[in-house]
């Protein structure tokens, strides 16, 4: 089997000529991008709750760790359930589905009296995250055309960073809502209160999201595979014109003709190679490194906050998100101009040199705040270029290289290990970072940085040596390629 698909024709005919209706196409996934604002919210809300949470319940460390943790639990669960949920019942449903959970986990964590009845909650939420994370960018992916699917998919990760930068910014308005959070009285109400309305403003966004998903189309394709080929054949005529509609159909149902939809077929040695891509770039994205800012960041941003007068936490937060926002826009702009391959790796190049640069500075350097400015260069940079490249450019890759009868179960399995690998980074890096640990005694805190610059060098072998270009091909194109024997 090739590594990569065949090279034919870069766009399927049908796509190249098709006149597209944006005024259809673009709302529908909006409404479908509200699921990755949610998942954003509900990832990032906790990290300015913890510390009112521990304060309230009186939490032990291990609790802290698990209380902010345990979300990881629901979204690991909820990506092996979404697979089956959207294969047998539909894109639309799953989505809904994860709507009713974000509701009910705002609601459930607003109001509790004790942390379990918190938790259980805040694993709701984490199925939620977890259906929403696989459903929205492959609803997006089945029912766009080829030559703009590219940057619609990644229009989502800027919805899951612009939720993680709301949360963030809620978060701290919220902290100084009654004055300086640093004042006894202002800690005492967070401590009862505040951190209650952080999560409590989850609760609009997801009834929004819900009514909003009444009226859209389900996913052609599926409708297809579920033989309702008049209602499918509607949406692809709305989305572009008849002509493309009449190609579109007949592809798909020549694809579909040929898969079994079941997780015998995703384990066949068939679909080996796109499984196997997959799970690497769901794990490779997260060890990778970008969670352990929400770490290190912190130092960084108040040894800047001593010299420049400026409050580290909305400092923090313009910097860090403004950085994620700015260079994932750039990222939809030019995924479908210079295609998936070149993103990647140039993005990955550069996040393994902003992180050996700041190992580095954090070995090296006996006054840190010698360095700050670059070391917050640094920063800057690997989260440029995650946001650039490895952020969007994975979920897009996902969403496209696995066939409609398995796409749900496959896309779950790949996420599934995403989330078990955020998991990984979340729990070793403060066994890496702690003060008295080896790590710390040989590399002074650099030895981190120096691991998640190594697993870069492992997502340039992976995309240069596996990842097919998928630019400007149709699923079923692409689909296709996997079957072409050497």
């Amino acid at each position: 089997m090739n590594a990569h698909p065949s090279s034919q024709a870069q766009g399927s005919t049908a796509d190249s000529a098709t006149k597209i209706n944006f005024a259809y196409l673009l709302p529908i996934c909006l409404v479908a991008t509200l699921g990755g604002l949610l998942f954003g919210f509900d990832t990032g809300v906790i990290s300015g709750a913890i510390e009112p949470l521990t304060a309230k319940f009186g939490l032990s460390d291990f609790m802290k760790g698990w209380t902010s943790g345990c979300v990881l639990v629901g979204c690991a669960a909820g990506v092996l359930l979404v697979g089956p949920i959207s294969d047998r019942y539909g894109r639309r449903l799953a989505m809904f589905l994860a709507a009713a959970m974000f509701l009910a986990s705002a609601i459930g964590t607003a109001f509790p009296n004790d942390i379990v009845t918190f938790i259980i909650f805040r694993i709701i939420g984490g199925l939620g995250i977890g259906i929403a994370s696989v459903s929205t960018p492959m609803y997006i992916s089945e029912i766009t055309p080829a030559g703009i699917r590219g940057r619609l998919v990644a229009v989502n990760q800027i919805a899951i960073v612009g939720g993680i930068a709301l949360t963030s910014f809620i978060n701290y308005f919220i902290a100084h809502a009654k004055g300086d959070p640093n004042d006894p009285l202002i800690q005492a109400w967070l401590t009862e209160s505040g951190w209650r309305w952080m999560f409590g403003m989850g609760i609009l966004p997801a009834v929004l999201f819900a009514l909003l998903l009444i009226p859209i189309p389900e996913s052609p394709r599926w409708l297809i595979e579920k033989k309702r080929e008049d209602e499918a054949k509607k949406i692809l005529e709305k989305v572009g014109e008849q002509g493309f509609a009449g190609v579109e159909f007949a592809s798909i149902k020549t694809a579909l003709s040929q898969e079994k939809g079941t997780w015998s077929e995703l384990f066949s040695s068939g679909l080996r190679l796109p499984l196997t891509i997959g799970v690497l770039l769901a794990i490779l994205q997260q060890v990778t490194g970008i969670n352990v800012f929400m770490y290190f960041g912190a130092t960084i941003f108040k040894t800047m906050s001593s010299s420049t007068g400026v409050d580290a936490g909305l400092l923090q937060q313009f910097i860090i998100n403004g950085a994620g926002v700015l260079f994932t826009v750039i990222a939809i702009a030019t995924v479908d101009k210079w295609g998936r391959k070149p993103l990647m790796l140039v993005g990955s190049a550069g996040m393994g040199i902003s992180l050996v640069a700041m190992g580095v500075m954090a070995q090296t350097l006996t006054d840190p705040t010698a360095a700050s400015g670059w070391m917050l260069f640094f920063i800057v940079l690997y989260i440029g270029c995650f946001g650039l490249s490895v952020g969007p450019v994975t979920w897009v890759i996902l969403a496209e290289i696995f066939p409609t009868g398995v796409r749900g179960r496959a896309l779950g399995l790949a996420t599934f290990f995403l989330w078990t690998a955020d998991y990984a980074v979340t729990q070793t890096f403060p066994m890496m970072d702690a003060k008295d640990s080896w790590f710390v005694a040989h590399f002074n805190h650099a030895f981190p940085f120096y691991i998640y610059a190594l697993f870069c060098v492992a997502m340039i072998g992976v995309v240069w040596r596996l990842v097919p270009e998928t630019k400007g091909r149709t699923l079923e194109e692409i689909e296709r390629s996997w079957s072409h024997k050497d």
